[in-house]
């Protein structure tokens, strides 16, 4: 593809890449990332070196450069969970961003980088749902054939949601043994969604595979915290990994059904911001920020509902507000006051940069949930999750094609309202998923954080790290968070935050 096409080889490539090509004619490095990000790339360039490789850790084994906290990066991770675009959490590295490609130079030692797709400008069209919806059947089915092809067996990660039996039902028609697998966890009940993946498994007629995921210990989240280059707010990668460690013994490639919440309205917030900005456009902005500024001041950091609150800040006619702000402005500033007392707050307007500029509230937030969620951390819980465990997990829904037909055609009407979600894929459900299929029903993949934080191993291990002496974190603050715990608000995730922060840290030496 290089040799027909150069640097524009990526326009005919469809899938998930992270690639690099020597032109040993031109004398220049060609390297290139997917469009939705699900494989990584990282760099470092200095003095006319360029370093890269496919893992952080690669980078930072080299001795002689310094592993250093970026501040802006920081304040954006504890603000959004993650750190977005081009930047790293360690001050002189990058991330080469999703949908770009770089070049260097060995001829004056010099990089530049393009982005090489965007996504398309939706489009007013007169198709009808079901025309749409046929459209969406077709693309869809042909992207689970595409990627159905390989040297092994490859199964569908089943949990019996819209999205997986969706897959599965496709997968169905081009595999006569198709495996599908489902991970229940022990003790938790009401995480267990074994009965709702059986009923899609039979009706398919799959050879399903019920597996029992081991419990999990403070071992489990020292090695996690090793493995992801950049640390992520993001609990999930537990089962992710339990998931990951259990199917590999079974099947070497699965299908999963990330990137169908983004693209086709699936997120509970997406009906909320709908519902505020149904019932809230009336009410002056600065009173509504005067409220959220009340709120940040009175209510405690956990406290049902307090965040939503503070999403009144925003101008929905042109922002997106941040739903999962882990901590806001002023707690960041109390965090960080030990080690930095003129703690520079960044996190908001580098989220005002990233803001998809579109008059559509719902494309602005499915956009921008699609170019930093997605990309900044749900593909990065799944491919670090896997590759641990030697698992290639595929993503159908992330087809160029199908990822160009739901933000160009597909209306927000059929995403998503203040009273439903996913709408369209629940037509295509209802059209091929089992009559007594539950469309409506949703289940994260997540874990009871803030059950396991109540007493036993778990806080004790959150305590012996966030409260040792050496941690970055101001004392107080991290006292207050547990205690806030411990009187019912939920501040699980927050405290797994700081948590995961702190093992990396140490796990990599990495001075502040």
């Amino acid at each position: 593809a290089y040799l027909e096409w150069g640097d524009e080889c990526t326009t005919f490539l469809n899938g998930m890449f992270a690639f690099a090509i020597y032109d040993s004619i031109k004398k220049f490095l060609f390297i290139s990332r997917d469009r939705a990000g699900e494989k990584p790339i990282y760099y470092q360039f200095s003095n006319g070196i360029l370093r890269f490789a496919s893992e952080l850790k690669a980078l930072i084994d080299d001795k002689s450069l310094e592993r250093k906290i970026n501040k802006e990066s920081l304040d954006c991770f504890l603000s959004m969970g993650f750190v977005p675009g081009d930047k790293c959490i360690l001050e002189g590295f990058n991330k080469l961003p999703a949908a770009h490609s770089l070049i260097f130079s060995l001829i004056d030692s010099s990089i530049s980088i393009k982005k090489y797709w965007e996504l398309p400008v939706n489009q007013k069209n007169n198709l009808s749902e079901l025309a749409l919806t046929e459209e969406l059947e077709e693309l869809l089915d042909n992207s689970v054939k595409l990627q159905l092809l390989a040297d092994v067996p490859v199964g569908v990660l089943l949990s019996g949601g819209v999205d997986s039996s969706l897959i599965t039902a496709m997968a169905s028609r081009h595999s006569n043994h198709l495996k599908t697998f489902n991970v229940r966890f022990p003790g938790q009940g009401k995480y267990d969604e074994a009965k709702y993946a059986r009923k899609i498994s039979q009706h398919f007629g799959t050879e399903h595979i019920e597996l029992d995921a081991s419990t999990v210990d403070e071992e489990l989240l020292i090695r996690l915290a090793r493995q992801f280059d950049e640390p992520i707010v993001d609990s999930s990668m537990i089962p992710m990994f339990l998931v990951s460690e259990l199917v590999q013994q079974h099947c070497k490639v699965v299908l999963g059904g990330d990137g169908g919440d983004e693209l086709f309205g699936g997120y509970e917030h997406y009906s909320r911001l709908l519902w505020m900005n149904k019932y809230f456009k009336f009410m002056p902005l600065f009173l509504r920020q005067s409220a959220a500024t009340i709120s940040s001041k009175t209510m405690p950091l956990g406290m049902k509902g307090r965040s939503w609150i503070q999403s009144l800040r925003y101008n929905l006619k042109t922002e997106v507000p941040l739903i999962a702000n882990y901590f806001d402005p002023s707690y960041r500033k109390k965090l960080m006051n030990g080690v930095s007392p003129d703690w520079q707050i960044v996190g908001e307007d580098i989220l005002r940069v990233r803001t998809p500029k579109h008059t559509d509230l719902l494309q602005r937030s499915t956009r921008m949930d699609f170019c930093n969620y997605l990309t900044e951390d749900i593909l990065v819980k799944v491919d670090r999750a896997s590759m641990l465990n030697s698992l290639e997990i595929r993503a159908p829904f992330l087809d160029k094609n199908l990822i160009e037909f739901a933000f160009k055609k597909v209306p927000s009407c059929l995403k998503a309202t203040s009273q439903n979600k996913k709408i369209i894929l629940k037509t295509l459900s209802r059209k091929i998923l089992p009559v007594d299929f539950d469309i409506n029903r949703k289940q994260g993949f997540s874990i009871p954080i803030n059950d396991w934080l109540k007493k036993g191993k778990f806080r004790d291990f959150f305590n012996n790290v966030l409260l040792d002496p050496q941690t970055i974190f101001d004392r107080k603050i991290v006292e207050e968070l547990l205690k806030y715990q411990d009187m019912g608000f939920n501040n699980g995730e927050k405290l797994f935050a700081l948590l995961m922060f702190e093992l990396w840290r140490r796990e990599y030496q990495v001075s502040f």
